[in-house]
C-alpha cells in the first residue's frame, strides 16, 4: 500500500464573475501521506479553503485531478463519489453555523449514520453517538441540549463527533480553532493531536496562523492568490524560510520576548487581482525584491532539496544558495 493517501495534480478551480475570470485555485499540487498532517497557510482570500472545498467536492473542480487512495475522485460522477465520501470528512471554522440549531447535540451527531444507514438499529445507534461524544470530550449530559446552549469550544467538539462519526480516513480542517480563545484553541489541537494518534487519522489543516499550523503540522504549504509559493517540512519552514511573503508572514508571529523580537516585514504595495490575472509573480507589487523579471513570467515551484519547494525568481539570489 502506497504511503500516498492524497494526491493532488494541477487543481484549478475558477469562477466566471461580471469583469472576468476569477482564479480562486489556480494550477496548485501536492502529495499527503497517510498518518501526516499537511498545513495550508497564507492570508484571508488566498484560497485556501476553496481548496480544501474542492478536494472534498463541495464545489467542483474547473480541472485537475484530486487522487484519493488512487482514485480521481474529481472526475467521479457523484453517485460514485457518494459512496467514498464517508472516508473524507470536513470540520469547518464556525462551529455555529455549521450545527443545525433546531437538532439536539445527540440528533447533530446522530445524523451522518442516519444518513448513511451505516448502523440501522436504534439502540446501538444511540450508544455510538455517546461513544463518539466520550472520544471528544463531550460530556453525555449534553446530549438533549442544543447548540447556542454550550460555548464555542463544546460546539466545536460537536463538530469533530460528526467529522467521525463514519470513521474516515481524511479530514478537512478549515480553521477549527479560529473562532476560540486561545485556552480552547490548545484544548481543541491537543484533542486532534490524541485523535490522530489513536485513529490514525491524516489531516488538512487550513489556518492563517503560523504558530498554530507549527504545532501541529508535518508539511506546510504556503499559499498565495490561489498559488503555492512555498512547501517543505515544517521545521524547515521557520528555519530556512526562502520565500520572501513566507518571511514576512513569519515577521507578523507575536514574540513573548523584548531581548530576541523579530524585525517586522511591512507589505505595501496594490495586491494583484485574481480576476484575469496576468502572466507574472502575483506577489511582485508587494515584494521588496522584484524584478523587472518578476512582472514579465510567473515563476515555477523550484526544488530546493529536502521535500522544499520555493517559487521565487531570485531565491537562490536572496538566500545565497
Amino acid at each position: 500500500m502506497s504511503d500516498v493517501l492524497l494526491e493532488v495534480k494541477n487543481l484549478k478551480k475558477y469562477y466566471n464573475v461580471s469583469s472576468g475570470v476569477l482564479h480562486a485555485v489556480d494550477d496548485v499540487s501536492f502529495n499527503l501521506n497517510r498518518g501526516e498532517t499537511l498545513g495550508i497557510v497564507g492570508e484571508s482570500g488566498c484560497g485556501k479553503s476553496t481548496l480544501g472545498k474542492t478536494i472534498l467536492r463541495l464545489v467542483n473542480p474547473t480541472s485537475g485531478e484530486v487522487n484519493f487512495e488512487g482514485q480521481n475522485i474529481a472526475s467521479m460522477d457523484l453517485k460514485e463519489f457518494n459512496k467514498m465520501r464517508p472516508q473524507i470528512q470536513m470540520i469547518f471554522q464556525d462551529p455555529m453555523s455549521a450545527l443545525n440549531p433546531r437538532m439536539s447535540i445527540k440528533q447533530q451527531i446522530e445524523e451522518p449514520l442516519l444518513i448513511y444507514n451505516l448502523i440501522p438499529d436504534k439502540t446501538e445507534r444511540a450508544n455510538r453517538v455517546l461513544e463518539l461524544m466520550d472520544t471528544v470530550g463531550l460530556a453525555r449530559r449534553y446530549a438533549e441540549m442544543y447548540p447556542h446552549e454550550l460555548d464555542g469550544g463544546r460546539r466545536q467538539r460537536i463538530g469533530i463527533a460528526r467529522g467521525l462519526a463514519l470513521n474516515p480516513k481524511l479530514i478537512v480542517c478549515d480553521e477549527p480553532v479560529s473562532a476560540l480563545d486561545v485556552l480552547i484553541q490548545a484544548q481543541i489541537l491537543n484533542l486532534l493531536q490524541d485523535l490522530q494518534k489513536e485513529k490514525g487519522l491524516t489531516y488538512m489543516f487550513i489556518t492563517h496562523d503560523l504558530s498554530v499550523v507549527k504545532h501541529i503540522s508535518n508539511n506546510i504549504c504556503v499559499m498565495y492568490l490561489g498559488q503555492i509559493v512555498e512547501m517543505c517540512p515544517t521545521k524547515e519552514l521557520f528555519e530556512k524560510t526562502l520565500h520572501p511573503y513566507t518571511k514576512a508572514l513569519l515577521s507578523a508571529i507575536p514574540v513573548p520576548s523584548l531581548k530576541n523580537r523579530r524585525e517586522r516585514i511591512l507589505l505595501k504595495g496594490e495586491l494583484t487581482s485574481p480576476i484575469n490575472p496576468e502572466d507574472k509573480c502575483r506577489f511582485a507589487p508587494r515584494c521588496l525584491y522584484a524584478t523587472e523579471q518578476c512582472f514579465k513570467t510567473c515563476p515555477s515551484l523550484q526544488d530546493m532539496g529536502g521535500g522544499h519547494v520555493v517559487a521565487c525568481h531570485r531565491v537562490k539570489e536572496l538566500n545565497n544558495l
